[in-house]
């Protein structure tokens, strides 16, 4: 073989795509047959590996025919390096045209994720995104940390999902794996395990095997065949567990960039699958984030953009939700006409609901949830009897017991609300308490409200209860990591 230049590819690969057998090859998903066509042809093993990044030892084994690339990601990044033609991307099942937010390589060979925020505007381009957005996750354990919020990205993604043009038929064409609805039943099943375990232990015990659990069998799926009924089944159950990757992310790192990727992405597969409710659940969730990190305004509209696009299709659960989450943010920006007004919209939406009639994903909305949803908001307005109230009503075990994190943010606004009363004593010992039973949860949002009841504990000073609380609670593992850093975690 003879060594070519960059630019000697360009014909080369026309040359090999022009012929119908590479074509087929492509639409078989036979890569090896593709690269040893293109080597043939004077393509060497070291350019290709050079343009695709992938090991000269591997391109070899393809091109004798001893391993085939089966990985969807690995089929893209050959393609996108190699500079395949449209109508062979689209034989691959892959976008006309390589995606321009992709991953791209530092010096050190570490993935730089600058995908995600773009609403795609197809399903393929959403499988695309979301499948590079999985692997840059896995390859780097530092990205959470690494990327910001840009709030003009939930404007942009709720306003495409708002008014973008009609949803394209979801069907699989091109894959060798059939894919029924016994597929997504399992696969809903083992994305439901997961947020169980996300629930008990907070965001960061598991997020990482479900990423890789997604980046292999969710992408293996979406890249199977089957008919638009299955597919829209498909698209809405990995939309749903791209949204508890997305809470996950969010739990581990509240401010996380790649948490509001996740959000993003899984808003445009629950597009795709003209899961309407699942659309706004995101939304409502999007707004959660943004409060948390202080763009309260933009986490109203986020909630009102939910209701908005739901009209008459969302249940009274939902919109009550929707409600909850504007009041939420009103709260926070001291609107208490506001925050009043939106908080009986949910209670009015709360007295008509029907669980029966309710998502799935929704029903753990009951009556203790919306206690700690006002819970909150009293607290955060300063109306601190009210607070403890709804608070104390917020809690699943009336003995303080928990078990699940949900639990513990309500119990730190119960601490925080008797403090807030000079209720010192009382506010302590619940506080120690939802320390002891928080031992085993790992949550970076934990951490933010123990730091929030921490400075003001700090403003109030040196009583003889919150000092024998600090010397209690310096066992606590939360307790320790609040107290450090705020990027600790």
């Amino acid at each position: 073989m003879v060594a070519v230049g960059v630019a000697d590819v360009r014909p080369i690969v026309d040359r090999v795509f022009a012929r119908p057998d590479v074509l087929d090859a492509c639409r078989n998903r036979d890569l090896s047959y593709v690269i040893k066509a293109l080597w043939e042809n004077g393509l060497t093993q070291g350019k290709i590996a050079a343009l695709t990044g992938k090991p000269q030892s591997r391109i070899s084994e393809w091109v004798r025919g001893i391993r085939a690339p089966r990985h969807a990601s690995v089929i893209d990044d050959v393609a996108t390096g190699l500079g395949f033609p449209p109508a062979a991307r689209r034989a691959l099942g892959l976008t006309a045209e390589p995606l321009a937010t992709a991953v791209t390589f530092q010096s050190s060979g570490s993935p730089q994720l600058d995908i995600g925020l773009a609403f795609p505007d197809s399903p393929v381009e959403a499988l695309d995104t979301v499948s590079r957005l999985w692997r840059a996750d896995l390859e780097d354990p530092t990205e959470p940390h690494q990327r910001t919020i840009d709030p003009r990205a939930w404007g942009d993604a709720s306003l495409k999902w708002l008014v973008g043009p009609p949803n394209e038929p979801v069907t699989g064409t091109h894959g060798r794996v059939g894919v029924g609805m016994p597929d997504v039943q399992r696969f809903r099943a083992t994305v439901e395990m997961f947020s169980q375990l996300d629930d008990r232990f907070g965001g960061g015990h598991a997020r990482q095997a479900l990423i890789q659990y997604l980046s292999m069998d969710a992408e293996r799926l979406l890249r199977g065949r089957f008919d638009d009924a299955v597919g829209r089944e498909l698209y809405s159950a990995v939309g749903e567990a791209t949204l508890l990757a997305a809470w996950m992310t969010y739990d581990s790192t509240p401010s996380s960039g790649l948490a509001q990727r996740y959000f993003v992405q899984a808003l445009s597969l629950a597009k795709a699958a003209d899961d309407r409710l699942l659309g706004a659940s995101i939304l409502d969730a999007m707004s959660h984030q943004a409060t948390y990190t202080g763009r309260f305004s933009d986490a109203a509209n986020l909630a009102r953009a939910a209701r908005t696009g739901t009209g008459n299709v969302a249940t009274p659960t939902l919109n009550a939700h929707f409600h909850t989450m504007e009041a939420r943010a009103l709260a926070r920006l001291g609107d208490a006409k506001g925050c009043d007004r939106a908080l009986a919209e949910a209670v009015r939406e709360f007295d008509r609901r029907n669980p029966d009639n309710d998502p799935e994903w929704i029903r753990y909305f009951n009556d203790v949830e919306l206690n700690a949803e006002f819970g909150h908001c009293y607290r955060d307005l300063g109306r601190t009897r009210d607070a403890v109230q709804y608070a104390t009503q917020g809690i699943l075990a009336p003995d303080g017991t928990m078990f699940a994190r949900s639990d513990f943010f309500v119990a730190i606004v119960l601490a925080d609300s008797h403090l807030a009363s000079g209720e010192l004593e009382q506010a302590c010992v619940i506080a120690l308490k939802t320390l002891a039973a928080g031992e085993q949860i790992r949550s970076a949002r934990c951490v933010g409200y123990l730091r929030e009841f921490s400075k003001h504990l700090a403003r109030i000073g040196n009583t003889t209860s919150i000092v024998e609380f600090s010397a209690a609670a310096s066992s606590s593992r939360l307790w320790r990591i609040a107290a450090r850093s705020p990027t600790a975690n």
